[in-house]
């Protein structure tokens, strides 16, 4: 799983990477150069991030498992493979014929939602997420996911909604470098919060 977590803090970088030249931009230029879009491309890949960040931990955590170094869960014992898989497992040496089946199963599902994201762990640990999250970083758990879901509600917004405010005809909902900041730091608390429950 350290592999998952060094990827995820690679793959955050790149937002983080973003808010930096945002500020620079805003330091460096008068308020008629609009450096906003920067930060929504930040927000978008930092969520980004950690979507990609619990379909890799849920697909390695499911292999572990197949290879015997984990204890199964329900979830997984009723994760459902195709019929090609048999094909592939007459003459498979190894689990890669799993790692296709897991990511054709997950690859089109969004694991961002708190909620979507205890259900692909569920596959991993029987272990509660929420509860054990919130233990490690000091809330809540229902205060950890309301907060995660305004971070995703706030990324559907500016790649769906065009980040328009529907109260104010033409204007977009304001965003600064700390709101960014302040979500790529909460994500990756939680990824690893993820990582030391698993």
């Amino acid at each position: 799983m350290k592999d998952a977590i060094s990827q995820f803090s690679v793959n955050l970088r790149r937002a983080e990477d973003l808010c930096g030249l945002a500020a620079a931009l805003q330091a460096q230029m008068t308020s008629v150069v609009d450096t906003t879009d920067v930060l929504r491309a930040a927000m978008v890949l930092a969520v980004s991030a950690f979507d990609h960040f619990v379909h890799d931990i849920t697909r390695k955590g499911m292999l572990e498992i197949a290879a015997g170094k984990r204890t199964p869960t329900d979830a997984y014992l009723r994760f459902q493979v195709s019929l090609r898989s048999m094909d592939v497992l007459r003459t498979s040496t190894g689990w890669s014929w799993l790692d296709e089946e897991i990511r054709d199963r997950h690859g089109w599902l969004s694991f961002q939602d708190p909620d979507k994201l205890a259900d692909a762990l569920r596959n991993v640990t029987a272990k509660k997420i929420w509860p054990e999250v919130g233990r490690q970083l000091g809330i809540p758990a229902r205060d950890a996911k309301a907060q995660l879901r305004l971070i995703i509600d706030r990324r559907n917004k500016i790649a769906h909604e065009a980040d328009m405010d529907p109260t104010a005809p033409g204007m977009r909902w304001p965003i600064t470098v700390a709101i960014v900041e302040d979500a790529v730091k909460f994500m990756s608390d939680i990824a690893v919060a993820v990582v030391d429950l698993l």
